[in-house]
């Protein structure tokens, strides 16, 4: 029988794919010739929706360590490659619909797009950056690597940086979501500026500070 915590990790990994499935779904319906809910420009919904899907990850790809220690639950590390996984996939989807359902595959287009729309270009950026994390998520990447491989893959706080300034950079009403990311980012860099520097914060976890609400 599948211990507990098998079940827990299927479960995260069906709940991280569920958005694309969604996505998936509606587009199908819109190619057989079915009703679906893509609003009045279902390329730009689409765009929209795998950008979104695709900060979101890279941001709890990014709170996880933070998440690790402020709880005290070592057991969330064990997620850290599937969720930058799922970042990588996501942000490869979100570039595929703009290349595939706006540019309609026009790499010449793709190309003046990425030089004369700076937002663009610093999506283009994260990807490029990105891709080298996914291909060496592996232990065996790890191993070969060595002290290398922790210094490649702190590109993920310059990826985050470069998406919070996509979204930013595209906004035109609400800045909500901008500043929501904006500020999560900010929060999860600092706090491990700090926890590299501060020895109260190493120490420091939310369940302290529960345990002594209890005892008052």
């Amino acid at each position: 029988m599948m211990p507990w915590r098998s079940w827990l990790k299927l479960g995260v990994f069906l709940l991280s794919f569920y958005p694309a499935g969604v996505m998936f779904y509606k587009v199908y319906r819109a190619y057989v010739g079915l009703p679906v809910d893509l609003g009045p420009d279902p390329p730009q919904t689409l765009a929209l929706e795998t950008g979104q899907w695709a900060i979101r990850f890279l941001v709890i790809g990014l709170w996880i360590t933070p998440a690790r220690y402020l709880f005290n639950a070592p057991s969330l590390w064990q997620y850290r490659r599937m969720i930058g996984l799922y970042a990588l996939f996501y942000v490869v989807l979100h570039f595929w619909v703009f290349l595939f359902f706006i540019l309609q595959l026009s790499f010449a287009d793709l190309g003046q797009e990425i030089v004369q729309r700076p937002y663009i270009m610093l999506g283009f950026l994260a990807l490029v950056l990105l891709l080298p994390l996914g291909l060496t998520s592996f232990q065996a990447a790890q191993r070969k690597l060595g002290r290398n491989w922790k210094r490649l893959h702190r590109l993920v706080y310059v990826i985050n940086i470069l998406a919070v300034l996509h979204v930013v950079w595209i906004v035109r009403s609400s800045y909500a979501d901008a500043v929501l990311y904006g500020s999560l980012v900010t929060f999860a860099l600092l706090y491990r500026l700090l926890r590299s520097q501060v020895e109260a914060v190493r120490k420091f976890h939310l369940l302290m500070v529960l345990k002594g609400a209890d005892k008052k």
